[in-house]
């Protein structure tokens, strides 16, 4: 089941943005980001493969990107 460890909430004043979204996939070591027509595209199946490391939540402006995690309800970013 995708997204059983962790969520991703993109706040939607970046969700159309192109530049955030080309970072955020350049950034994730994981994938977890994708540029698609100049939106950010969380992919789904590779949620799960988040290690935690922050650096989605570094490359995008402060607030826009959290990673909740599922399994105690805390969040980064």
């Amino acid at each position: 089941m995708p997204g059983m460890f962790i969520d991703v909430e993109i706040d939607d004043s970046v969700r159309g943005d192109a530049d955030v979204a080309k970072k955020l996939e350049q950034a994730c070591p994981v994938d977890i980001y994708a540029e698609r027509d100049g939106r950010v595209e969380v992919v789904e199946e590779n949620l799960d493969e988040c290690v935690l490391c922050e650096l989605c939540i570094h490359a995008s402006p402060e607030g826009t990107v959290r990673v909740v995690k599922l399994y105690d309800g805390t969040a980064l970013g």
